[in-house]
């Protein structure tokens, strides 16, 4: 077939060449293609259009290559850069306004595109279920700010996806920015002057923290210096001290004031715990060393010093509250079907692990023993030699069968799709397994209540912004499945990992000790606990105010306490993402795919009775 036989071919030569003229690039390469849309310099990727064309396709190549062009015509990179700030929220924020800027600005010189877009903004906001959130925890900020702008700058409704987004923050931002916002139909055609209303509007949303230094400030400091010198000259030691101290305080007077604030609030304690020791010793007797309280205990075990701004937000919370029965059971039946095709190669898989496991539990006898069972084998020894003493034999007890197995699952944004269907069905299909042959296993899971820093950001932000202040996100740790409870009462629960909105960032390190203190609490003799993971631990609002290596050193660090304590063995399975680096028992597979084979050949390495065909069957790469 050539390819003036497909339908689609002069739509798609007729949509370039459009988007070319809207753009005002004749130099423009437009292609099309499975990945994700987008633009890089002179190439703009679009959705594949189908020989099908049908509406859906058709609707959605037009709006994604009008907002393209669109943004490729009004925007310019330099002064985009310019202006950028520095933390991920602020950049998310000022990005999603600047499309919606460029966006508005050509649906005023070509209403058609109106319409293009609200195609491909209806077919984004259902694709990331939109139209089901109820809270601001549901929806990133940033989202609903770019919405809000386009709605003000075009004076058009939304669709229903996205107006919902709109409408959940749109209170919040206009309270926050109502005077700010006032001043968007003056800077709308101005990229330079609506990146500075964005940036105010960030400022507003309580991310001036991330906005880095100011860029219209770069000149007039020059021009201050130059005025300032001769008096640097008279006096260079006190007066330079005094004026690099006010440069400073004028450039920032946010953090200026919360230092201020800070320092203030420090020798106050300072004074106040002074007061009461002096207090303290003034009515002890003689001979006596005053009372200290005890140190708070550590948040982690693994590292005193990590911290946490509050703990106040976080939940440990069963499957089950998360959703209704009937939503649980609709969302279960889309596992199942989403992943028909790959439940026989994991049945079959599930099955070769039983028979190795039941093999191992056959009756397995020591012999020649001095009591325990009569051997009746070695009678014929006793006949021939009536001086032989009677032999006896004793059963051997199997490892496994007083065993705890914790399945960690990671249920990060970046799981959604096919690697979290997998790491759900195989978790389903490994823990009937395992149950079958007496070995318990508890289904746990890590997320977040929120992106980008949820209630804890919003203390903080209330608090002042202290300096340093820990992890600062809500946790959300998933009971889907105790180990003693039977699967089929918990098979349900296992679908809530498909439900929309539930899964956000990842915090592994503090997971990861959550899961090791619940299983040193068990009964049993072993414990192995498996992590499936697919990266370094990630969380926004926490790496914009600490060091950048701060999830990541301390997920290091509870992993060195859990291989040094060695009451659970740990293991981990890397989808997509090299996790040898962090776990010392680790695997990585490149296709999810490859899942079921992966944590079902792990499991029967670990109840080999054999060291060394353990490690060959597991191959285990150590950390480097």
């Amino acid at each position: 077939m050539t390819t003036s036989d497909n339908p689609a071919e002069p739509f798609k030569k007729a949509l370039a060449e459009a988007t070319k003229v809207m753009a005002d690039d004749p130099d423009l390469s437009v292609s099309y293609t499975v990945d994700p849309p987008g633009q890089s310099g002179d190439s703009m990727r679009l959705p594949q259009v189908s020989r099908r064309m049908s509406r859906q396709e058709v609707m959605l190549a037009r709006g994604t290559a009008d907002a393209l062009a669109l943004r490729h015509k009004f925007h310019d990179a330099e002064t985009h850069g310019r202006f950028m700030p520095e933390g991920q929220m602020a950049r998310d924020l000022y990005n999603a306004m600047e499309n919606a800027r460029c966006e508005a600005v050509g649906a005023r010189d070509m209403p058609g595109t109106l319409t293009n877009i609200d195609a491909q903004i209806a077919h984004e906001a259902e694709r990331k279920g939109y139209s089901q959130a109820k809270s601001q925890s549901d929806v990133p900020l940033p989202v609903a700010a770019g919405y809000l702008i386009r709605h003000l700058a075009t004076g058009r409704d939304l669709p229903p996806g996205a107006q919902n987004v709109m409408d959940i923050w749109r209170g919040y931002i206009e309270q926050q920015a109502s005077g700010t916002l006032d001043g968007l139909e003056a800077a709308l055609r101005d990229q330079s002057s609506f990146a500075r209303l964005a940036r105010q509007i960030i400022t507003d949303l309580g991310y001036g923290d991330q906005l880095g230094e100011d860029p219209d400030g770069e000149d007039d400091d020059s021009g201050d210096e130059a005025e300032q010198q001769p008096d640097e000259q008279e006096n260079p030691d006190s007066q330079g001290q005094d004026d690099s101290e006010t440069d400073e305080a004028e450039a920032s007077p946010e953090r200026s004031q919360d230092q201020q604030m800070d320092s203030a609030e420090a020798q106050v304690s300072m004074d106040d715990l002074a007061d009461m020791e002096l207090g303290d010793e003034a009515e002890m007797p003689e001979g006596d060393a005053p009372m200290e309280p005890p140190p708070p205990a550590p948040i982690s075990d693994a590292d005193p010093n990590y911290e946490v701004y509050t703990t106040e937000f976080d939940e440990e919370i069963r499957a089950e509250e998360l959703a209704e029965p009937a939503e649980l059971e609709r969302l279960r039946a889309y596992l199942d079907q989403q992943l028909e095709p790959l439940k026989g190669a994991v049945s079959r898989l599930a099955n070769k692990l039983q028979r190795r496991l039941q093999a191992q539990q056959s009756r397995s006898w020591e012999f020649d023993k001095e009591e325990g069972v009569l051997d009746a084998g070695r009678l014929a020894r006793v006949v021939a030699n009536p001086t032989t003493p009677l032999s006896f034999k004793v059963e051997k007890d199997m490892e496994f069968r007083d065993t705890v197995v914790t399945l960690l699952l990671d249920n990060s944004g970046s799981m959604r799709g096919r690697p979290i269907s997998i790491a759900a069905i195989c978790a389903d299909v490994l823990a009937r397994t395992l149950e079958r042959c007496q070995v318990k296993v508890e289904i746990l899971g890590f997320t977040t209540r929120a992106w980008k820093g949820g209630q804890s950001r919003e203390k903080w932000l209330a608090d002042g912004r202290p300096q340093q202040p820990g992890r600062l996100n809500d946790l959300r740790h998933i009971i889907y499945k105790q180990a003693d409870a039977p699967m089929r009462r918990t098979r349900a629960n296992l679908g809530l990992m498909m439900k929309e909105g539930l899964l956000k960032e990842n915090i592994d390190g503090e997971a990861l000790e959550w899961a090791h203190r619940r299983m040193v609490g068990r009964p049993e003799a072993r414990k192995i606990l498996m992590v499936i993971s697919d990266g370094a631990p990630v969380d926004d609002s926490t790496l914009s105010v600490n060091p950048a290596n701060y999830l990541e050193k301390h997920l290091r660090d509870v992993i060195a306490m859990v291989e040094k304590k060695k009451q659970v063995e740990l293991l981990a399975i890397g989808i997509g993402h090299d996790v040898t680096r962090y776990y010392e028992r680790a695997v990585t597979i490149t296709d999810v795919e490859q899942l079921a084979g992966a944590m079902t050949e792990q499991l029967a390495a670990l109840f080999d009775s054999d060291p060394r065909a353990r490690a060959k069957i597991m191959g285990i790469k150590r950390a480097s």
